[in-house]
């Protein structure tokens, strides 16, 4: 029997949730023994698709076929048995069982454990040797870096015996030389004739490591194309329908005077622990300071004592006033009056209700705002919902409308609503956290833009993103972070991603570990 070219072929496939078509006749074939990458933009049905192929939704039309034969998917163990595996942006991992009993867990031979420990281990060691995965089977999950935690997930697929890996967003929380080593990996499966299908919106990555890449826009398969027939460029245009600027055009910086001082900031969390130990940076008007680091390493905590959400301690000065560091007992408050504006990391719980409509939204933290006052007693609403109509409109927020629920919105527009509030309020000092997550390529391109003509109009700007590309391509000089501390601060000019990369790991530029 003649074995298909193919590994995957899915043809016609179609689904609907409600009235909203998440994926139209879709079809793709992807060669056996290649990395094949999917991208497209936010809401394009990547996601959708490749929850179908592992069996979490079911087509409403449409047929699969893995290596030839047509196979129903209905659940993930159907897919499990089909040979795919799939790699989750959020590990599926029991924290406090070891990289064995992850391995195991769901996969045991009977109910005898001890059996199928003992079977795992040594399956565990040579697969481990054969795809360079080098992790400790005793090793805690807790205890393991992200980039080792992502190495178990890969092993658990190959003990299941997958020849056909989908990996979601891999690198979201990787350093560049975890990042590096999970190519290399993928490359090596790849080379013992596993297929890999990878998910990702960095275009870079897609150019190194795949060999055909797949395009979706709303729902609908535009093209596959040989990767090394193609160009970021074309694929960008692809994904968006236009022709998107991919490097930020900036003129250097014009740092004016110091708008921003942090001297030994230091914070612990409920238990105790210290989470910001001794922080000190400034930022001076007209520039944007880029804060590096892999996630988990003081960034979120950093961001959330500047912007008044928890208790600290230490000594900032905003344009030469003390800031206050109390943490939600000054509600945050004077901070907006004092010219302080904050996009913070996580939309969902710090910066949206999801539950009221966007112009509520828009006047959050900004409600004694004169122009949204109709008198000493009563909000302007009309005023507000005309405010926000402009702003959505500025931002391209989809669809337009100020009185749908936050909910109702696609995570990109959700993050743009948040933008524009902050953005529009012509602040002294900008806290930006993770600008552009969940943000497609063209919304990327525009928030981007419109960071730039703000550090351009004298704002001070504190950038924290985990997209290393971002950091070295917006600020004017870089921070990086490790464990709660600055490692040191780069001229962007003076720096690279090699070094930087190192820094993430706790490596200062003597070699040494910090």
């Amino acid at each position: 029997m003649e074995t298909s070219a193919y590994a995957i072929e899915l043809k016609g496939i179609s689904k609907a949730f409600g009235p909203v078509q998440a994926n139209r006749d879709i079809n793709i074939a992807v060669p056996r023994g290649t990395i094949h990458g999917i991208i497209g933009e936010n809401g394009a049905g990547k996601s959708t698709l490749m929850s179908i192929l592992y069996g979490f939704y079911r087509a409403d039309s449409g047929q699969i076929l893995i290596n030839g034969t047509p196979t129903a998917i209905p659940d993930s163990q159907s897919a499990i048995r089909a040979g795919i595996g799939m790699v989750f942006q959020h590990f599926k991992l029991v924290q406090n069982f070891t990289v064995l009993e992850n391995v195991v867990l769901g996969a045991e031979d009977g109910p005898m454990l001890n059996t199928s420990l003992a079977k795992a281990r040594k399956s565990l060691t040579d697969l481990s040797r054969e795809y360079e995965l080098d992790v400790d089977p005793d090793a805690l999950i807790e205890d393991l870096s992200v980039g080792h935690q992502q190495r178990v997930e890969i092993l658990k697929a190959l003990y299941r015996q997958a020849d056909i890996l989908i990996l979601d967003e891999p690198t979201g929380v990787l350093t560049p030389a975890e990042a590096d080593h999970l190519f290399r990996i993928l490359k090596g499966l790849k080379a013992q004739g596993k297929t890999i299908i990878l998910i990702t919106h960095k275009l870079r990555e897609i150019m190194e490591t795949t060999d055909n890449v797949s395009v979706m826009r709303r729902g609908t398969m535009v093209g596959t194309v040989k990767t090394a027939e193609s160009s970021p460029e074309e694929l960008a245009e692809l994904m968006v329908g236009r022709k998107v600027l991919l490097a930020v055009d900036k003129a250097p910086a014009q740092p004016g005077d110091v708008v921003l001082s942090v001297q030994d900031l230091r914070v612990r969390d409920e238990a105790g622990v210290e989470r910001l130990k001794g922080v000190s940076l400034e930022i001076r008007a007209g520039e944007i300071l880029g804060i590096a680091g892999v996630a988990g390493n003081g960034q979120s905590e950093l961001m959330e004592a500047l912007g008044g959400m928890i208790r600290a301690s230490g000594n900032v000065t905003l344009k030469g006033s003390p800031l206050p560091l109390q943490g939600p007992e000054c509600n945050g408050q004077s901070r907006r009056e004092a010219g302080v504006a904050h996009v913070p990391e996580d939309r969902h719980h710090h910066g949206l209700i999801l539950d009221f409509t966007a112009w509520e939204n828009v006047a959050f933290g900004y409600f004694n705002d004169p122009k949204y006052q109709k008198n000493a007693l009563l909000m302007d609403n009309a005023a507000l919902r005309a405010d926000t109509a402009r702003k959505m409109e500025t931002f391209d927020v989809r669809p337009p409308i100020p009185g749908l629920a936050a909910k109702n919105f696609s995570g990109g527009n959700q993050q743009k609503i948040v933008v524009a509030r902050e953005f529009e309020q012509d602040p002294d000092l900008l806290l930006v956290g993770q600008p552009t997550r969940g943000v497609d390529i063209g919304a990327i391109e525009f928030i981007h833009k419109q960071l730039i003509a703000l550090r351009d109009a004298g704002k001070a700007v504190l950038l924290v993103s985990v997209e290393l590309d971002e950091i070295l391509s917006l600020s004017d000089r870089i921070a990086v972070m490790f464990d709660g501390q600055i490692m040191g601060t780069r001229e962007r000019a003076a720096t690279d991603e090699k070094e930087l990369g190192l820094m993430m790991a706790g490596i200062t530029g003597k070699g040494e570990a910090a």
